[in-house]
Protein backbone atom coordinates (compact mmCIF):
# COMPACT_ATOMS: atom_id res chain seq x y z
CA UNK A 1 0.00 0.00 0.00
CA UNK A 2 1.26 3.50 -1.03
CA UNK A 3 2.00 5.81 1.74
CA UNK A 4 -1.12 8.37 3.04
CA UNK A 5 -1.44 10.83 6.16
CA UNK A 6 -4.55 9.72 8.09
CA UNK A 7 -6.17 7.61 5.22
CA UNK A 8 -9.62 7.37 5.53
CA UNK A 9 -10.90 3.74 6.01
CA UNK A 10 -14.20 2.25 5.50
CA UNK A 11 -15.08 -0.97 7.62
CA UNK A 12 -17.59 -3.29 6.56
CA UNK A 13 -19.31 -5.32 8.42
CA UNK A 14 -22.50 -7.15 8.91
CA UNK A 15 -24.11 -8.06 5.68
CA UNK A 16 -26.45 -11.07 5.08
CA UNK A 17 -24.58 -13.92 5.92
CA UNK A 18 -25.32 -16.61 8.53
CA UNK A 19 -22.56 -14.87 10.68
CA UNK A 20 -23.49 -11.27 10.34
CA UNK A 21 -24.12 -10.59 14.31
CA UNK A 22 -20.36 -12.15 14.99
CA UNK A 23 -19.46 -9.35 12.43
CA UNK A 24 -20.98 -6.43 13.59
CA UNK A 25 -19.28 -7.13 16.60
CA UNK A 26 -15.85 -7.52 14.92
CA UNK A 27 -16.63 -4.12 12.79
CA UNK A 28 -17.32 -2.42 15.63
CA UNK A 29 -14.15 -3.55 17.57
CA UNK A 30 -12.33 -2.39 15.00
CA UNK A 31 -13.61 0.70 14.08
CA UNK A 32 -12.90 2.08 17.82
CA UNK A 33 -9.46 0.58 17.75
CA UNK A 34 -8.87 2.15 14.40
CA UNK A 35 -9.94 5.48 16.11
CA UNK A 36 -7.81 5.37 18.84
CA UNK A 37 -5.25 4.45 16.42
CA UNK A 38 -6.08 7.89 14.62
CA UNK A 39 -7.48 6.80 11.31
CA UNK A 40 -10.37 8.81 10.28
CA UNK A 41 -12.95 5.64 10.34
CA UNK A 42 -16.23 5.32 8.69
CA UNK A 43 -18.39 1.82 9.39
CA UNK A 44 -21.01 0.33 6.64
CA UNK A 45 -23.47 -2.14 7.02
CA UNK A 46 -23.16 -4.32 3.84
CA UNK A 47 -25.85 -4.60 1.63
CA UNK A 48 -27.79 -3.90 -1.80
CA UNK A 49 -26.36 -0.09 -2.27
CA UNK A 50 -22.69 -1.37 -1.39
CA UNK A 51 -21.72 0.30 -4.39
CA UNK A 52 -22.89 3.07 -3.97
CA UNK A 53 -22.16 3.37 -0.60
CA UNK A 54 -18.42 2.73 -1.11
CA UNK A 55 -18.62 5.49 -3.86
CA UNK A 56 -19.95 8.15 -1.38
CA UNK A 57 -17.68 7.74 0.97
CA UNK A 58 -14.78 7.46 -0.92
CA UNK A 59 -12.42 5.26 1.14
CA UNK A 60 -8.45 5.21 1.05
CA UNK A 61 -8.89 1.33 2.77
CA UNK A 62 -11.21 -1.18 2.86
CA UNK A 63 -11.27 -2.60 6.43
CA UNK A 64 -13.51 -5.96 5.79
CA UNK A 65 -14.71 -7.06 8.81
CA UNK A 66 -17.04 -9.39 7.26
CA UNK A 67 -17.84 -13.09 8.09
CA UNK A 68 -19.52 -16.14 5.52
CA UNK A 69 -20.90 -15.66 2.49
CA UNK A 70 -21.01 -12.85 0.41
CA UNK A 71 -17.88 -10.94 2.79
CA UNK A 72 -15.46 -13.75 2.92
CA UNK A 73 -15.77 -15.88 -0.21
CA UNK A 74 -14.49 -14.04 -2.60
CA UNK A 75 -17.34 -11.77 -3.69
CA UNK A 76 -16.94 -8.46 -1.85
CA UNK A 77 -13.23 -9.00 -2.65
CA UNK A 78 -14.16 -8.85 -6.64
CA UNK A 79 -16.13 -5.49 -6.36
CA UNK A 80 -13.01 -4.01 -4.62
CA UNK A 81 -10.82 -4.81 -7.08
CA UNK A 82 -13.11 -3.75 -9.79
CA UNK A 83 -13.42 -0.44 -7.64
CA UNK A 84 -9.46 -0.38 -7.33
CA UNK A 85 -10.19 0.20 -3.33
CA UNK A 86 -7.37 -1.48 -1.69
CA UNK A 87 -8.83 -4.13 1.19
CA UNK A 88 -7.86 -5.99 3.93
CA UNK A 89 -7.46 -10.09 4.24
CA UNK A 90 -7.14 -12.44 1.89
CA UNK A 91 -7.99 -11.71 -1.84
CA UNK A 92 -10.74 -13.27 -4.31
CA UNK A 93 -8.99 -16.55 -5.22
CA UNK A 94 -7.87 -17.68 -1.88
CA UNK A 95 -11.44 -16.49 -0.13
CA UNK A 96 -13.58 -18.26 -2.60
CA UNK A 97 -10.80 -21.57 -1.88
CA UNK A 98 -11.26 -21.32 1.39
CA UNK A 99 -14.51 -20.61 2.29
CA UNK A 100 -14.96 -23.86 -0.23
CA UNK A 101 -14.17 -26.62 2.31
CA UNK A 102 -13.77 -29.43 0.01
CA UNK A 103 -11.47 -27.58 -2.44
CA UNK A 104 -10.05 -26.41 0.38
CA UNK A 105 -9.11 -30.01 1.93
CA UNK A 106 -8.01 -30.68 -1.60
CA UNK A 107 -5.38 -27.93 -1.34
CA UNK A 108 -4.54 -29.08 1.71
CA UNK A 109 -3.35 -32.75 0.42
CA UNK A 110 -1.32 -31.38 -2.52
CA UNK A 111 0.76 -29.52 -0.17
CA UNK A 112 1.13 -32.57 2.31
CA UNK A 113 -0.69 -31.38 5.01
CA UNK A 114 -2.79 -34.25 7.41
CA UNK A 115 -6.51 -33.86 6.58
CA UNK A 116 -9.37 -36.47 7.35
CA UNK A 117 -11.53 -38.61 4.91
CA UNK A 118 -14.48 -36.12 3.63
CA UNK A 119 -16.81 -36.27 0.62
CA UNK A 120 -19.55 -33.66 -0.89
CA UNK A 121 -23.01 -35.65 -0.44
CA UNK A 122 -26.66 -34.22 -1.06
CA UNK A 123 -28.43 -33.18 1.88
CA UNK A 124 -31.14 -35.61 1.02
CA UNK A 125 -29.04 -38.36 0.70
CA UNK A 126 -27.26 -37.87 3.75
CA UNK A 127 -30.82 -37.31 5.83
CA UNK A 128 -31.98 -41.11 4.24
CA UNK A 129 -28.98 -43.05 5.12
CA UNK A 130 -25.49 -43.20 6.29
CA UNK A 131 -23.05 -41.97 3.50
CA UNK A 132 -20.05 -43.06 5.88
CA UNK A 133 -19.63 -45.15 8.66
CA UNK A 134 -20.20 -43.05 12.22
CA UNK A 135 -18.64 -40.98 13.76
CA UNK A 136 -18.73 -38.07 11.50
CA UNK A 137 -19.59 -34.46 11.23
CA UNK A 138 -22.22 -33.10 8.56
CA UNK A 139 -21.51 -29.02 7.54
CA UNK A 140 -22.52 -26.80 4.92
CA UNK A 141 -19.28 -26.64 2.61
CA UNK A 142 -19.16 -23.18 2.23
CA UNK A 143 -19.86 -21.52 5.20
CA UNK A 144 -17.71 -20.95 8.32
CA UNK A 145 -17.86 -20.36 11.91
CA UNK A 146 -19.07 -23.60 13.07
CA UNK A 147 -22.35 -22.64 11.40
CA UNK A 148 -24.62 -25.87 10.78
CA UNK A 149 -22.42 -28.31 12.09
CA UNK A 150 -24.01 -31.74 12.85
CA UNK A 151 -21.83 -34.43 14.85
CA UNK A 152 -22.83 -38.11 14.32
CA UNK A 153 -21.96 -39.93 17.02
CA UNK A 154 -20.84 -43.91 16.47
CA UNK A 155 -23.91 -44.67 18.42
CA UNK A 156 -26.74 -42.76 16.19
CA UNK A 157 -29.61 -45.00 15.66
CA UNK A 158 -29.61 -43.05 12.40
CA UNK A 159 -28.53 -40.54 10.08
CA UNK A 160 -28.89 -37.15 10.91
CA UNK A 161 -32.13 -34.58 10.57
CA UNK A 162 -30.76 -31.49 8.88
CA UNK A 163 -32.34 -28.07 9.61
CA UNK A 164 -33.95 -27.24 6.13
CA UNK A 165 -31.91 -24.03 5.62
CA UNK A 166 -29.23 -26.62 5.13
CA UNK A 167 -27.70 -26.11 1.42
CA UNK A 168 -28.40 -28.74 -1.21
CA UNK A 169 -25.06 -30.02 -0.86
CA UNK A 170 -22.86 -30.51 2.40
CA UNK A 171 -19.50 -31.86 3.41
CA UNK A 172 -18.96 -34.89 5.20
CA UNK A 173 -15.71 -35.77 7.13
CA UNK A 174 -15.01 -38.86 8.75
CA UNK A 175 -14.88 -37.17 13.22
CA UNK A 176 -11.45 -36.30 14.24
CA UNK A 177 -11.92 -37.12 18.17
CA UNK A 178 -9.03 -35.20 20.75
CA UNK A 179 -8.17 -31.34 21.53
CA UNK A 180 -9.02 -28.46 19.54
CA UNK A 181 -6.00 -25.80 18.75
CA UNK A 182 -5.64 -22.95 16.07
CA UNK A 183 -2.81 -21.16 14.98
CA UNK A 184 -2.97 -17.72 13.10
CA UNK A 185 -0.73 -16.44 10.56
CA UNK A 186 0.26 -12.56 9.87
CA UNK A 187 1.71 -11.73 6.71
CA UNK A 188 2.47 -13.27 3.00
CA UNK A 189 2.36 -9.84 1.19
CA UNK A 190 4.42 -8.40 -1.23
CA UNK A 191 7.40 -7.07 1.43
CA UNK A 192 5.82 -9.23 4.25
CA UNK A 193 7.03 -12.93 4.75
CA UNK A 194 4.16 -15.07 6.59
CA UNK A 195 4.64 -15.75 10.31
CA UNK A 196 2.57 -18.36 12.51
CA UNK A 197 1.66 -16.82 16.02
CA UNK A 198 1.70 -19.73 17.98
CA UNK A 199 -0.84 -22.34 19.58
CA UNK A 200 -3.98 -21.49 20.93
CA UNK A 201 -6.23 -24.94 22.88
CA UNK A 202 -8.96 -24.05 23.01
CA UNK A 203 -10.88 -26.08 25.99
CA UNK A 204 -15.30 -25.87 26.28
CA UNK A 205 -17.84 -28.25 28.15
CA UNK A 206 -19.05 -29.53 25.07
CA UNK A 207 -18.28 -29.18 21.33
CA UNK A 208 -17.24 -25.96 19.82
CA UNK A 209 -19.94 -24.57 18.33
CA UNK A 210 -21.36 -21.45 17.19
CA UNK A 211 -21.85 -20.36 20.62
CA UNK A 212 -18.79 -22.24 22.20
CA UNK A 213 -16.81 -19.33 19.96
CA UNK A 214 -18.50 -16.42 20.22
CA UNK A 215 -20.54 -16.27 23.49
CA UNK A 216 -18.46 -14.60 26.78
CA UNK A 217 -17.28 -18.07 28.51
CA UNK A 218 -18.51 -20.38 25.67
CA UNK A 219 -15.18 -21.90 25.67
CA UNK A 220 -11.56 -21.11 27.39
CA UNK A 221 -8.19 -20.48 25.87
CA UNK A 222 -4.52 -21.77 26.69
CA UNK A 223 -2.13 -19.86 25.31
CA UNK A 224 0.62 -20.95 24.35
CA UNK A 225 -1.16 -24.64 24.09
CA UNK A 226 0.78 -27.05 26.65
CA UNK A 227 1.41 -29.30 23.75
CA UNK A 228 4.94 -31.08 23.50
CA UNK A 229 7.55 -29.23 21.64
CA UNK A 230 7.13 -31.69 18.18
CA UNK A 231 3.08 -31.02 18.01
CA UNK A 232 3.94 -26.93 18.47
CA UNK A 233 6.38 -26.97 15.96
CA UNK A 234 4.38 -28.76 13.70
CA UNK A 235 0.92 -26.92 14.02
CA UNK A 236 2.93 -24.10 13.62
CA UNK A 237 4.71 -25.18 10.29
CA UNK A 238 1.35 -26.79 9.24
CA UNK A 239 -0.47 -23.43 9.59
CA UNK A 240 1.89 -21.45 7.53
CA UNK A 241 2.11 -23.99 4.66
CA UNK A 242 -1.77 -24.07 4.64
CA UNK A 243 -1.64 -20.29 4.42
CA UNK A 244 0.43 -20.20 1.72
CA UNK A 245 -1.13 -23.20 0.10
CA UNK A 246 -4.70 -21.52 -0.22
CA UNK A 247 -2.64 -17.88 -1.22
CA UNK A 248 -3.70 -16.38 1.58
CA UNK A 249 -2.80 -12.82 2.56
CA UNK A 250 -3.10 -10.53 5.47
CA UNK A 251 -5.02 -12.60 9.02
CA UNK A 252 -5.24 -16.10 8.39
CA UNK A 253 -6.23 -19.22 11.17
CA UNK A 254 -5.96 -22.64 10.54
CA UNK A 255 -8.16 -25.07 13.05
CA UNK A 256 -6.96 -28.32 14.07
CA UNK A 257 -7.51 -31.15 15.63
CA UNK A 258 -5.23 -33.67 17.86
CA UNK A 259 -5.09 -37.09 19.35
CA UNK A 260 -2.68 -37.16 21.69
CA UNK A 261 -2.56 -40.51 21.82
CA UNK A 262 -1.46 -40.70 17.92
CA UNK A 263 1.53 -38.35 19.15
CA UNK A 264 1.97 -36.34 15.56
CA UNK A 265 0.21 -38.83 13.89
CA UNK A 266 -2.77 -37.50 15.39
CA UNK A 267 -2.61 -34.27 14.21
CA UNK A 268 -4.87 -33.08 11.33
CA UNK A 269 -6.02 -29.63 9.72
CA UNK A 270 -9.71 -29.26 9.82
CA UNK A 271 -10.15 -25.80 7.66
CA UNK A 272 -8.34 -22.10 7.44
CA UNK A 273 -10.58 -19.26 8.36
CA UNK A 274 -9.41 -16.18 6.19
CA UNK A 275 -11.26 -13.39 8.11
CA UNK A 276 -11.27 -14.51 11.54
CA UNK A 277 -12.80 -12.89 14.11
CA UNK A 278 -11.86 -9.97 15.66
CA UNK A 279 -14.26 -10.09 18.58
CA UNK A 280 -13.27 -9.82 22.90
CA UNK A 281 -13.81 -13.98 22.45
CA UNK A 282 -11.85 -14.41 18.81
CA UNK A 283 -8.90 -16.35 18.80
CA UNK A 284 -6.66 -14.04 16.38
CA UNK A 285 -6.39 -11.09 18.43
CA UNK A 286 -5.74 -12.99 21.17
CA UNK A 287 -2.54 -14.80 19.93
CA UNK A 288 -1.32 -11.47 18.53
CA UNK A 289 -1.46 -9.87 22.33
CA UNK A 290 0.17 -12.91 23.37
CA UNK A 291 3.63 -12.03 20.49
CA UNK A 292 3.58 -8.84 21.77
CA UNK A 293 1.04 -7.23 19.05
CA UNK A 294 -1.74 -5.02 20.68
CA UNK A 295 -5.07 -5.39 18.77
CA UNK A 296 -4.99 -1.14 17.64
CA UNK A 297 -2.02 -2.38 16.57
CA UNK A 298 -2.63 -5.33 14.59
CA UNK A 299 -5.51 -3.42 12.88
CA UNK A 300 -3.33 -0.58 11.96
CA UNK A 301 -1.03 -3.13 10.53
CA UNK A 302 -4.14 -5.05 8.26
CA UNK A 303 -4.92 -1.38 7.16
CA UNK A 304 -1.22 -0.61 6.21
CA UNK A 305 -0.90 -4.18 4.48
CA UNK A 306 -3.93 -3.23 2.28
CA UNK A 307 -3.89 -3.40 -1.63
CA UNK A 308 -5.69 -4.34 -4.48
CA UNK A 309 -4.56 -7.63 -6.37
CA UNK A 310 -3.82 -9.81 -3.53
Amino acid sequence: MSSRTDPKVLVLMGGPSAEREVSLSSGHECAAALRDEGFEVVCVDAGPDLPARLAEHAPCVVFNALHGRWGEDGCVQGLLEWLRIPYTHSGVLASALAMDKQRTKDAFRKAGLPVVPSLLAQSRHVQASHVMDPPYVVKPYNEGSSVGVYLVHEAANGPPKLDPAMPEWVMVERFAPGREMTVAVLGAGADTEARALTVTDILTDGWYDYDAKYKAGGSRHVVPAKVPQEIHAACLDYALRAHEAVGCRGLSRTDFRWDESRGLDGLVLLEINTQPGMTPTSLAPEQAAHCGIPFGKLCRWMVEDASCDR
